[in-house]
């Protein structure tokens, strides 16, 4: 039988915590005396009284007999209740003023998608603004330290099942006891970015501004102050900082910690991190030579910004933009559907499938072919020169076959409920790999405020789902989880 009182305990500390972040944006709203600020408080209220009410419910409950079914339900109520208690300050103050559409933008924020039902982001006030960012913020790193977190609780398996679904990272940087890992992968989370605020804040940024877009950058959300994004200072400083940082997001946070710890060597030679500086670097080369033939850009080196940006912004699934990808057609529409599916590396704050399952699953292919010419060998994936089990491949396959299967079924539910084409490729990819941005009228430069609300909540269904890793969410509604 599930340990409810458990979950709800858990729960209850989650909201609790979370108040501290909406009264931050409440005090940003008394900073700026917007009229943001009694939405904002009475928000703080409610989420603190569910918080504290949850924790009253679950005060005695057995946390030994918490398992792996409760560690998976706890995460995914936590997005889901989140995002439902996080939409009050959109609602309670009629910035947006129906319930889908502010449930729609702020799962969008907590999964760091950066999908907007916003038309005119300047009109919000600055506490609004500023809770908008933090809630892609927490997401970021939240999904990952909440996973780690939970370790104890899951069980002894679940490192083998974390390293499963995150091939990067091993054994050894587990070695510290799990509170320690936590605050060691905040510490270089919250020093990112602090110094991306300063080097945005000393362009031509302002400090608000500045705040704001690190907190989405280093967390790869991609939520802006300003209509056109990063379009808006039209200056190659900031979106060569920007693109630089959002490369950083998409790394292996704990290879950038042992950077930063002195052992620098880790990150180099990690496997994965070579594979997508490379991947990178070739699909922008790709991207370059593509849009100076068909001559949209004549100069190379503003060629070079455009393109570096908009790959690395889809990589990332940070979702800022400098300029519409829509006119450079379908030949970029498909690097960019390319990008939006492997994504960046496991353990980083990016969703989508991961480079490293992208190169386990192409190593895997090419040692099929050399099995039909040697079919008694024994050729075992490798990974950073060490042999990767048949378990965690089969894994990997599972989930990549999963991945697929659910944007087909996923993109027949769309157009049933009447989007277009283009639109329902690119919004289902973008929200299952938490890109932001899609194809067609969803493109960088539009919104999605014109989706038919039944698909505004299956859309953010598939936002929570890509966020944790897709088995995490879908093994909850199978019947076998419920029973005993």
């Amino acid at each position: 039988m599930l340990n409810i009182r458990f979950i709800i305990k858990m729960l209850g500390m989650m909201f609790i915590l979370e108040t501290l972040f909406m009264l931050a944006a409440t005090a940003g709203a008394f900073l700026y005396k917007g009229n943001d600020f009694y939405p904002l408080l009475q928000s703080s209220g409610i989420m603190f009284g569910t918080g504290v009410l949850f924790m009253l419910i679950g005060l005695r409950a057995n946390e030994h007999t918490a398992g792996r079914r409760e560690g998976m339900l706890t995460v995914t109520l936590t997005w889901a209740l989140f995002s439902l208690l996080g939409m009050l300050p959109f609602y309670l103050g009629g910035y947006i003023d129906n319930v889908t559409d502010a449930y729609f933008e702020t799962m969008s924020g907590f999964t760091t998608t950066g999908s907007t039902i916003l038309t005119d982001i300047e009109a919000l006030p600055h506490g609004i603004l500023f809770w908008r960012s933090l809630t892609q913020w927490q997401g970021g790193i939240g999904v990952i330290v909440f996973t780690v977190a939970l370790m104890p609780i899951i069980g002894g398996g679940a490192i083998q099942m974390f390293n499963a679904e995150t091939p990067g990272i091993t054994h050894e940087r587990f070695r510290p006891r799990i509170t320690q890992v936590a605050k060691r992968l905040w510490g270089v989370y919250l020093f990112l970015t602090i110094i991306l605020i300063g080097l945005l804040w000393a362009g031509p940024m302002d400090l608000f501004d500045a705040v704001n877009h690190a907190l989405t950058c280093i967390a790869t959300g991609g939520y802006s102050t300003k209509n056109a994004s990063i379009a808006y200072w039209n200056s190659a400083y900031i979106e060569y900082v920007v693109t630089i940082f959002m490369f950083i997001g998409a790394t292996n946070i704990t290879l950038i910690y042992f950077f930063f710890n002195g052992k620098p060597k880790k990150l180099f030679t990690d496997e994965e991190t070579r594979w997508f500086f490379w991947f990178v670097l070739i699909m922008t080369a790709m991207s370059t030579v593509w849009i100076m033939y068909k001559g949209i850009v004549d100069d190379f080196g503003t060629a070079f910004r455009q393109a570096i940006f908009q790959v690395v912004t889809l990589v990332s699934t940070c979702g800022f933009a400098t300029v519409d990808y829509i006119p450079w057609g379908p030949f970029f529409w498909l690097l960019a559907l390319v990008l939006m599916v492997v994504c960046g590396c496991a353990g980083s704050t990016c969703g989508g499938l991961k480079m490293g399952r992208f190169v386990i699953l192409t190593k895997n292919l090419f040692n099929e072919f050399k099995k039909q010419t040697h079919p008694h060998a024994i050729i075992p994936v490798r990974m950073n020169g060490h042999a990767i089990s048949g378990d965690i491949v089969h894994r990997v396959l599972a989930f990549a076959f999963a991945y697929i299967a659910l944007i087909f079924v996923s993109c027949m539910v769309l157009m049933i409920d009447g989007m277009g084409f283009e639109e329902t490729i690119g919004a289902t990819i973008s929200s299952i790999g938490n890109v932001g941005p899609g194809l067609g009228s969803l493109g960088p430069v539009g919104n999605y405020a014109d989706v038919p609300a039944v698909s505004k909540w299956f859309l953010s269904f598939l936002m929570m789902v890509g966020r944790l890793e897709i088995f995490t969410v879908l093994t909850i509604l199978l019947p076998g989880f419920w029973k005993q």
